[in-house]
């Protein structure tokens, strides 16, 4: 496969898996900096180009990697879709609903994919928390906190309140409406300081269960990016915790409790960026049927979007 990479941010994390695949014959970034591409090339070895046209129509490249500040999302799925490619594109999916409903459209009308960066699906915590209340096995679910909290790491990005909801809560609360629904309450309050950053506080209202989402990015560098949750069932409780840099979240741990004691469990050593670039290119050769469709990450935007307008017009401290 020819991949194209839009993006010389955060898509260093995705050109790092590209460069460990045998299977990806060539992958050429987009970026406007030439200081920020010589970079990459630098890094990776990878073609660099400034001119967003003539990629995005060269009729070899089969996926276009859309990793660009997130009011660019929408449009440019939409075209990398026109012009007859595959499309991963960097989470949230757009802006507005609007925009995500012609995306949505835009691919049922086309013989391409589009997928979503819902890396969280893939990570081994969440998998083990979704099956946990599906399948009941500590009980009925309580409450659930989840926390996170970084740094100010990617350049450009100064995540204020503005952006809080779309570009850090976004992801956690896809982990909570794929396994929950959509709540029936929302509560959310932030503070946010001059030189960029902000906290938020999400409290969700569920039928017997309330979900609490504390995330904030006020960190000093050092701290990266840190996270995790605590589930409490009506038989027990889980409690997830990671420590992460810039590139992702590779290792964690995850304790189980019981009136009866305690118990590690052993997840699988799994990136999860690496495991969503594994399934989009099963997806693409037809190996396997998609868990990123844009279809299905529509309530989680609706609600992001709802706590977007309550951080940014409630009163705050």
């Amino acid at each position: 496969m020819k991949i194209a990479l839009f993006g010389t941010g955060f898509g260093q994390a995705h050109a790092a898996v590209y460069a460990k695949r045998s299977d990806i014959d060539q992958v050429v970034v987009f970026g406007r900096s030439p200081r920020k591409l010589a970079k990459i090339n630098d890094q990776f070895g990878f073609a660099t180009t400034t001119d967003l046209d003539a990629v995005i129509t060269d009729p070899s490249v089969d996926l276009v990697d859309i990793c660009l500040p997130t009011g660019l999302h929408a449009e440019h799925v939409l075209r990398a879709l026109d012009a007859g490619k595959h499309v991963l594109g960097e989470l949230p999916l757009a802006t507005t609903m609007a925009d995500a409903r012609r995306i949505v459209d835009a691919q049922a009308a086309s013989d391409r994919q589009v997928f979503v960066d819902m890396f969280g699906r893939f990570d081994p915590a969440t998998e083990f928390l979704h099956a946990a209340i599906a399948q009941g096995s500590s009980g009925t679910l309580k409450t659930l906190s989840m926390e996170l909290g970084t740094a100010l790491l990617w350049e450009g990005y100064q995540l204020g309140l503005d952006t809080m909801a779309m570009d850090v809560l976004h992801s956690g609360l896809d982990a909570i409406v794929t396994a929950l629904g959509r709540p029936e309450s929302l509560t959310a309050v932030g503070v946010g300081k001059d030189a960029g950053g902000s906290a938020a506080e999400v409290l969700l209202g569920y039928p017997g269960a309330v979900v609490r989402y504390s995330a904030s990015a006020l960190l000093p560098k050092p701290y990266g990016v840190r996270g995790g949750y605590r589930a409490v069932f009506t038989e027990g409780a889980i409690e997830s915790s990671w420590t992460a840099g810039y590139d992702g979240r590779p290792t964690g741990t995850l304790t189980e409790y019981t009136e009866q004691g305690q118990r590690e469990v052993d997840l699988p050593a799994r990136d999860a960026y690496a495991a969503v670039i594994d399934h989009v290119i099963a997806c693409c050769q037809g190996r396997e049927v998609s868990r990123l469709s844009p279809a299905s990450v529509l309530d989680t935007l609706q609600l992001t979007l709802d706590i977007r307008t309550a951080l940014t017009t409630a009163k705050r401290p």
